[in-house]
């Protein structure tokens, strides 16, 4: 069984005004997470930023934060996505 990902109503917005190669990012980015899980080290500048909290770069401008919100029902949390510099870390 694999993870369930959900966005945060603020992460899904953010998502929505970011640029085609971006958006696109993102939803390769949670198909990752929905097959692998959430420790995605494989992606530019990953790092865990706190307990089960982490974050990588889309590209140079644009980054995406996710959390677990349940290890048991493996599910994960996107709460943001947008310009690195209002990043909330």
């Amino acid at each position: 069984m694999g993870w369930k990902v959900a966005f945060t109503s603020k992460a899904a917005k953010q998502v929505q005004k970011l640029p085609a190669r971006e958006h696109d990012l993102v939803a390769l980015l949670v198909g990752e997470l929905e097959l692998l899980g959430p420790v995605r080290s494989d992606w530019k500048n990953y790092s865990k930023l706190g307990v089960d909290t982490y974050h990588c770069h889309l590209s140079y401008r644009w980054v995406a934060c996710w959390r677990v919100e349940d290890k048991q029902l493996k599910l994960i949390e996107i709460y943001y996505a947008g310009s690195r510099e209002n990043a909330p870390y």
